[in-house]
């Protein structure tokens, strides 16, 4: 099973005064109905843990830095978000963790569905069984 996950240039401004990101329609290959962002994660402590069975996220780091872990069953694969100018799209499906938060990180998280505890997966046996990958 190939791990699937892309990368979502974020269109930028560059001034002298202060740059500014894009995010609109055209750029986020879907609608988002959700937005959060993580912030002050305590060193050390990771966040994720969990896949999603029919929601899609677009990770941005707004600031700072951290890796985020994703897994299918059988491959992994581990990508460093440091960006603000890159967002990782995750599709559904996919297992993630997100881990060695900077100092004054910040992650925006745009989600094509609104919050429903029963769209998520919590536990990695329970994944692997539905995904056929143990």
């Amino acid at each position: 099973m190939t791990m699937e996950f892309t990368w979502i240039d974020i269109p930028t401004v560059n001034d002298p005064r202060g740059n500014l990101a894009i995010l609109e329609k055209g750029v986020i290959p879907f609608d988002f109905k959700r937005v959060f962002y993580l912030f002050d994660v305590p060193s050390g402590s990771s966040r994720g843990g969990h896949a999603l069975k029919t929601t899609n996220q677009l990770l941005i780091p707004i600031s700072g830095s951290f890796d985020v872990v994703l897994k299918n069953g059988s491959d992994t694969q581990t990508m460093a978000l440091n960006s603000p100018t890159k967002g990782l799209l995750i599709p559904t499906m996919t297992w993630r963790e997100m881990h060695h938060f900077s100092a004054g990180a910040v992650c925006l998280v745009l989600a094509s569905k609104t919050y429903q505890e029963e769209d998520y997966i919590r536990d990695w046996n329970t994944f692997t069984a539905v995904t056929g990958q143990r």
